[in-house]
């Protein structure tokens, strides 16, 4: 097994609709410039209240991806 180096960055993935979405909007928004995302995990979920109502979900999502050697 070759030896390997990750990062780990937390994002913040906001939706109207889900925190399943808010999740997926994080990963996959990172997933457009990082590469190599490997595992991403969900630290905290929690939602935005505007006069009593539920306006938005949020996900706080850590994910990690390797580096690449050149």
């Amino acid at each position: 097994m070759s030896e390997s180096v990750y990062k780990i960055i937390e994002l913040v993935g906001t939706s109207t609709e889900s925190w399943e979405k808010a999740a997926k909007n994080a990963v996959e928004t990172a997933g457009k410039t990082l590469k190599n995302l490997r595992v991403a995990e969900i630290n905290k979920l929690d939602l935005k209240v505007e006069d009593g109502k539920v306006t938005a979900y949020r996900a706080r999502v850590t994910v990690s991806f390797k580096y690449e050697t050149k």
